[in-house]
């Protein structure tokens, strides 16, 4: 097995971090992944103080 060092960060894009939000909200909710991904990528927000931490 090999082990990453601390120093091995990730860096993962807004895009994907917005299609594992949507995924695990469809899976939740039963809509479609794409409607919630379309909804979170339309910049109407409903709490327009809270964002994702990335």
């Amino acid at each position: 097995m090999v082990r990453k060092t601390p120093a091995d960060k990730v860096m993962v894009s807004r895009e994907r971090i917005l299609r594992a939000v949507a995924s695990s909200s469809a899976i939740e909710t039963g809509e479609r992944t794409a409607v919630i991904e379309k909804r979170l990528k339309s910049h109407t927000r409903r709490f327009t103080k809270l964002t994702l931490a990335l």
